[in-house]
């Protein structure tokens, strides 16, 4: 997509690149990649995020450099876009959103309210997925991915990272946050679910989400967090759907 000035946008729409963006964008420490432009130039550009997620970009002009160099260069830069990127939704995917786990648990953020600092996770399957696509078709069913995805992305903290992981599930990484904090968080988040239309043309149709927490710990592994987090989830779904739970936490040790 050409328009005006500015990036090139290799997306259908804007609004399918912004999405894509907001999924990946500022939640490594560094990544390096070309863009081009549509007045023709080309630059480099670098990112370097901080502990708070606050971005420090620099680009410079390569135009000079052979345009055949740049070329492969790009495309090195666009499949590495694909391997990190759910193809449906434009969010981060498995892949990338394990590893942000993996991250977040090899370097605890201080938390006056968490013990460990490690931060959470959520797991959310979005409600009678199934029963939405039975009832409306598999198109309704992807523009409900969609719409979830959109809006999810417009509510997270800087910090956080957003990612599908398969069908309707999705997880969300929060690093640096109490499980109260998280808890609250992800309410929230399903409130805003919860009185959205997604499709104007079905304004009857609305969603709702279920989602489990789960805190790291110390020694913890993605794998171990997830599990957890999906045992929550299982709660969740169990009392009710439409609601949030939280692993339930081992008693704190007396000391003395």
């Amino acid at each position: 997509m050409q328009a005006g000035r500015g990036t090139v946008l290799r997306a259908a729409t804007f609004e399918d690149w912004l999405v894509s963006t907001q999924a990946r964008r500022g939640k490594t420490g560094f990544r390096a990649f070309e863009t081009d432009l549509v007045d023709g130039r080309w630059l480099w550009m670098t990112e370097t995020v901080d502990a708070d997620g606050w971005m420090l970009c620099i680009a410079s002009d390569i135009t000079t450099l052979r345009a055949d160099e740049r070329a492969v260069r790009q495309d090195r830069d666009i499949a590495m876009k694909a391997a990190h990127t759910d193809d449906l939704t434009g969010v981060a995917n498995r892949r990338f959103i394990t590893a942000r786990i993996e991250e977040m648990l090899q370097s605890p953020r201080p938390s006056s309210a968490s013990g460990s600092g490690h931060g959470c996770v959520a797991v959310i399957d979005i409600d009678n997925f199934k029963y939405i696509n039975d009832q409306h078709g598999h198109a309704v069913g992807d523009a409900i991915l969609k719409d979830f995805a959109r809006r999810m992305l417009t509510l997270v903290r800087r910090a956080d990272c957003f990612g599908r992981i398969g069908g309707e599930e999705f997880l969300l990484v929060m690093p640096g946050i109490a499980p109260r904090q998280a808890t609250v968080m992800v309410e929230a988040m399903l409130d805003h679910i919860r009185t959205s239309q997604p499709l104007p043309t079905l304004p009857q149709l609305r969603y709702t989400f279920s989602a489990g927490i789960a805190c790291g710990q110390p020694g913890d592994t993605a794998s171990a967090l997830c599990v957890r987090a999906d045992q929550a989830l299982y709660d969740a779904k169990l009392s009710g759907r439409d609601r949030v739970h939280v692993e339930a936490l081992p008693p704190v040790a007396a000391s003395g």
